[in-house]
């Protein structure tokens, strides 16, 4: 089933040369790049974002968040989001593909950053006056950088995106009132999880699937799932299946028993059950809460 446009990163560069990196202040990319992008969307690359003046909100995946100056967001792929701003709204934006970031770091990948390494943590930062004139003149500096063609100026752009993304964890990490989901065993275990339900989460709904994939046992995984996230196996792949649902409702493009039928539900009386159960509104009144 066609689903929401995921838009790639070539659409916001020049058609002549392959890139894999793009920047620019936040005011100049809603007026030349974001113009006629009005509806929530996807992208195939990871954000960052920050703001440093104005207000407005910003929802990602359904949560709506605060824009105020100070705050910063980071995206992964395939994240659903759209944002309403005020016409005096100021900061930076960035975006790359994941092969622009791991392949010039040998012993480090972009996801193993807190904010990328799983959905279930949070994409917003928010840091006070002095951090956020540090972050905003380390994102000038990549913007300005972008504009000529030095010597080095990959080399340059990446060391300051590296240099954004480790500030960010320090205080990422310092600032959140919720558990974080670390690397360990049991969070690696939890990712591999996240990356199979990514993959199957419309054809496979059982948890002792996703474990038998992951060599360990059912009540393992739920395990670790309940100590990385306080939520079962089962709640974790239905959270998936309904947020895929969510966004399909707001899409207007199928009807309810084709949204079911997508995500592996024949009966869509049952799949509106469920639906209401772990939503707490059926998919109508999902659409009419939403709009």
């Amino acid at each position: 089933m066609k689903n929401f446009a995921v838009l790639d990163i070539q659409q916001f560069e020049s058609i002549k040369k392959r890139k894999e990196f793009y920047t620019n202040t936040i005011e100049n990319h809603i007026v030349t790049a974001h113009k006629n992008i009005h509806k929530p969307h996807k992208h195939n690359f990871y954000l960052t974002v920050l703001f440093t003046h104005g207000n407005g909100f910003h929802e990602i995946d359904f949560i709506r968040y605060d824009v105020k100056p100070g705050t910063l967001f980071f995206l992964n792929p395939g994240q659903m989001h759209h944002w309403e701003l005020s016409d005096d709204i100021q900061g930076f934006i960035f975006f790359h593909t994941q092969s622009f970031y791991d392949l010039h770091f040998a012993s480090n990948r972009v996801n193993n950053f807190p904010f990328f390494y799983s959905v279930q943590n949070s994409p917003m930062l928010s840091v006070d006056t002095i951090q956020t004139k540090l972050f905003s003149d380390l994102f000038n500096q990549i913007y300005t950088e972008n504009q000529f063609e030095f010597i080095l100026k990959t080399s340059k752009i990446l060391s300051l995106i590296d240099l954004i993304y480790i500030e960010s964890t320090r205080l990422y990490i310092e600032n959140q009132t919720t558990e974080i989901i670390p690397q360990n065993n049991y969070s690696v275990t939890f990712r591999k999880f996240e990356e199979l339900i990514e993959t199957h989460f419309k054809t496979e709904k059982s948890p002792s699937q996703y474990a038998n994939w992951l060599n360990i046992s059912a009540k393992h995984l739920n395990r670790i799932t309940q100590n990385r996230v306080g939520k079962t196996s089962t709640d974790m792949i239905l959270e998936r299946v309904f947020l895929e649902a969510k966004r399909e409702l707001i899409s207007k493009q199928f009807s309810f028993s084709e949204i079911a039928e997508d995500l592996g539900y024949d009966d869509y009386a049952y799949f509106s059950r469920i639906f209401k159960k772990k939503c707490g509104a059926t998919p109508s009144e999902f659409i009419k809460r939403y709009n």
